[in-house]
């Protein structure tokens, strides 16, 4: 989940994984899986990095407990 604004500056919480486009038109507008379409405060650096660093949040400790579970022989 990331956190964002919409135009009138109230917060969402967006499932990163719903994501399908992001473009600038010039407002920042994300378009998800289900054809909705978001309209935020944010610029497309920004929403693909809260992507990125949701990204590594969610996925990174998991490789990391694989990795830790081998080398102690589990």
């Amino acid at each position: 989940m990331i956190k964002l604004s919409r135009l009138n500056r109230t917060e969402l919480v967006l499932n990163a994984e719903l994501i399908e486009i992001v473009e600038a038109t010039p407002d920042t507008v994300i378009t998800l899986s289900n054809g909705h379409r978001l309209v935020v405060r944010e610029s497309i650096d920004e929403v693909i990095e809260r992507v990125i660093d949701y990204q590594r949040k969610a996925h990174i400790p998991m490789v990391s407990r694989r990795v830790d579970l081998e080398a102690n022989g589990r």
